[in-house]
Formats: C-alpha cells, structure tokens, sequence
C-alpha cells in the first residue's frame, strides 16, 4: 500500500502514532517501519487489541474436567504389551522410511543462564562441553545411520537469534551433518501494546517486536515453505522438542509407532509429577477433549485431589514433547492463518517515549500476545499420550542454579549415562544415595540408544569404571 493509504489504515484503527517520527528517519529506517507495518493485520489486530489487552480476559475452567489418559511406561496386561510391540515395529518402520523429521524450537537467548547467545549454542555436555545443538546433531546423524537416512531437521530461531545460529552451525561444519539436511527458519512477531491499546516503539525506526509464542512454530512453518519441503521428501510425521531439554527423545520407536498406530494428530510425552504444584502443565480431559491446563490454572482442590490408593488424580505433567502429523499443521495453517488462541502476558517493555527517549519501565507497562502449541491439542480430530520415565526423557536447562538448572541437566545426563551402562553389564561405582560416583559421558553421535550402548560396551570390552573417574567413550 502507499503512504496515503497506510495512514488511513492507521488512523482507521486509532494506530497514526506510530509514525511520529517518520520524518526524522533515512531511507533505510523509513522502509524498515514500513515493512513492519505492512505485514500487520490491522483488522485481526484491532480485535485482539480488544479482546486481550483492553480487557484482561479471566480464564474459565472448563465445566468438566478429568485426568487425561495415557499409555503407561509398562503395559497393564499381555495384550498392552503386544500392542506395544507393534507400536515400536511401527516407529522404526516410520524411520526407516524417511517419514519422520526433527523440529526444534530454539528462538531463546541463554539470558537466564547468564550466557551471552542462543540457548542451543550453551555448552551442558558434563565431560567434553559440547552444545545442545552439537548433542541434538549427532543423534540425528546416529540414527540416520541405523536407518540408513539422512533425516531433516528443522530449527526455528528468532529475529534476535537467527544469524548468530546459523553462523553457529557453519563455523562447526553443521556437526558432520550435510547441510542440506538442516533447514532453519524463523519464529514469527507480534507487536507489543500499551495499557492503552496504542503499539509500542522499541525505536524510532521500529515496533516493538517480541516472538509469537511457540505455537506460532506451525505458522512459520507454512510460511517459510517448510511444509512444502517435507511434503516433497515424503515426510509424515515431525518429532518436535524444544532446545533447552538435552534428554529429549528423538526417534523414540514406540512414542512414533503409537501415535501412527493410534491415528492420531498430535501426540505428546507425559511425566508423572513429583506433586501437585510442580511447574508442568497438566494434561485433562476439558469437555471431552484433550488439553494442557497450566499448573498456575488449575485449582489447589484439584492439583491437590488422590485416587482412591493415595497417588495424584492429575499427575501426568508435559514436558513439551510431541508428535505432530504434517497434514495437521497444514489444516490448522490454511489460508495463512493460525487458528489458534492467543494468551496475555503482561511484560515490562522497553518504548520509545514522545520525546524520543528510551524508557525501560520498572513495572509492567505493555502485553505481549502469544500462541501455545499445546493448545493444538484440542483441535485435532484424534490424540495419544504416552508415559515415558523422567530421567529417561527430561532435563531441562532453564536457569544458571537451582531446579531445572545448567547444574541438574548436566547431573541428569551423567546418571542417565551410569544407569546405560549398568545395564548394559558394566561394573559403575555409585554412592548411597544412588548418585554415579564417577563422570562418564556418552557419545551421542557412537550411541543413540541402549542397544547401541550394549554394543560400544561389548566391542570395546569395558567390564568396570573406577571411582572417580572422569571419561568421554568415543
């Protein structure tokens, strides 16, 4: 559109201030705001500017709600245990087939671990401080070569962390992996808005901009022409974790069997809480489908609620990891739109003020709008959970100290580690309270899986680690 149009569009929608500086900018700046204000859908804007920031909207819970069910880690009865045979003949067969690709969300700065870059470049690997990116690489290539593939992997990234990521892989030789075989694209934007439904500026020349949730994860997919890619490779299903979970697992037979066995559109890990106010989201049945209701949403007498044998009623907690049908994001993406909910989030955002000045505000000024990708869940025709262990699946790096830490991952991955090797018939060294007493880590890239731990222990001839030991088994 032109000038004259552009300014009737903002007027139109009370928006005219965002362009009080337009006469002071060059022509670089002047064509970056414009830019910005063209891919803006004003009319869906103005609603959501309605809807979520002039009004807070109250969160209602469902009128009926129950636990979710889920496949557990160990089969009930003979006929489970068949079942899940067939499930991981299925995933591998999936596998084998080049129907699966990796998708990781990784649009995160290392801020909160006090790293100055993106997440997936942070070194957690205990031994040899090799990155996420690095760990996710090589089981990638791992298991291409159990499958005799080379798998795709897609990795969203951020406007703010886009080219330091992809530099990243060129500087490492992307890992041993062909480049060809990773395809990055970026998350999408929602503008900030003030309390006064008025579009905040980060500067003069730009909007404040802040990544749309994870959920926007599907939308940047069509856009970026991602979807079109893995139509045209013959992929199926996308085996989606996010970036800061090291443990995650990838190409998991059964979890992908499942959910082909099952037909289902989206399918997700379950972790059984530690208790009833853990920090996960909580899967339920809301009205009769399947959701994720926040543990801040769900009331103390529920969170709180026991079975008749003492264990918790909604004790299956996410860990955000899941199976996503291809034609599923392609419906819930049609004509270019995500047809998903968005959700209020009241931040602290840095504007421009009418002077010009940069005001960092102490308080919440603004609400950054977003999109979950768990809330997919509740649209799709047919769903799966499965149970998976913890320590099997989950460590996530999401603070410098304390839970969910750089110090805990990394003690996760070690003992994850100890425990393959033990039964994998080595002699390991662990203290009282069940902790490895020696430093092992694992080559991702040698062993993708305990069969091929068994393996690397059986051709190497390892019988027993020492105390104290610090090793990397290449």
């Amino acid at each position: 559109m032109n000038m004259d149009e552009l300014k009737d569009v903002l007027t139109r929608y009370g928006q005219l201030q965002v362009l009080r500086f337009f006469d002071e900018l060059d022509g670089c700046g002047r064509k970056k705001l414009l830019g910005q204000l063209e891919e803006l859908d004003f009319a869906s804007l103005d609603r959501l500017i309605k809807d979520y920031v002039l009004k807070k909207p109250d969160f209602k819970l469902p009128e009926k709600l129950d636990p979710a069910p889920f496949f557990p880690v160990n089969p009930r009865s003979e006929a489970e245990a068949d079942y899940y045979r067939r499930a991981e003949e299925k995933g591998k067969e999936m596998l084998d087939a080049g129907k699966v690709a990796f998708l990781t969300v990784a649009g995160g700065q290392g801020t909160r671990l006090g790293y100055d870059g993106p997440k997936g470049t942070f070194p957690i690997a205990p031994v040899t401080g090799k990155s996420l990116f690095e760990i996710f690489a090589g089981r990638i290539a791992r298991l291409g070569e159990k499958s005799g593939r080379k798998f795709s992997w897609y990795i969203m990234t951020s406007v703010v962390n886009h080219a330091q990521t992809v530099d990243f892989f060129r500087e490492n030789k992307f890992f041993g992996l062909d480049e060809a075989q990773v395809f990055f694209f970026t998350q999408g934007t929602m503008p900030a808005v003030g309390y006064d439904g008025k579009l905040l500026l980060g500067s003069k020349n730009s909007l404040s901009l802040s990544p749309d949730g994870h959920g926007g994860t599907l939308l940047a997919l069509r856009r970026s022409g991602a979807l079109d890619k893995m139509k045209a490779d013959g992929v199926k299903y996308l085996s989606y974790f996010q970036v800061d979970n090291p443990l995650a697992p990838m190409g998991d037979h059964r979890f992908i069997g499942l959910h082909v066995l099952e037909n289902s559109e989206m399918s997700a890990i379950t972790l059984s809480k530690t208790g009833p106010f853990e920090k996960l989201g909580n899967f339920c049945i809301a009205d009769g489908k399947l959701a994720i209701i926040e543990y801040s949403d769900l009331p103390a007498e529920l969170a709180e609620s026991r079975n008749p044998d003492g264990s918790l009623r909604f004790v299956a907690g996410s860990p955000a990891i899941h199976v996503i049908s291809r034609d599923f994001v392609e419906r819930l993406t049609a004509g270019g739109e995500l047809k998903l909910p968005y959700h209020r989030a009241d931040k602290k955002v840095p504007f421009v003020n009418d002077c010009g000045e940069l005001v960092k505000p102490e308080t919440p000024n603004a609400v950054k709008l977003e999109t979950f990708i768990f809330d997919a869940l509740s649209l799709a025709e047919k769903t799966m959970v499965m149970e998976a262990v913890r320590e099997d699946v989950f460590a996530p790096v999401k603070n410098a100290s304390g839970v969910d830490s750089v110090e805990s991952s990394r003690r996760m991955i070690l003992s994850k580690n100890a425990a393959m090797l033990k039964s994998a018939g080595v002699d390991f060294p662990f203290g009282a309270d069940g902790e490895p007493l020696a430093r092992v880590e694992l080559s991702v890239r040698k062993m993708a899986d305990a069969e091929d731990v068994r393996d690397y222990v059986s051709r190497h001839g390892i019988t027993r680690i020492e105390p104290g030991a610090e090793i990397f088994l290449d």
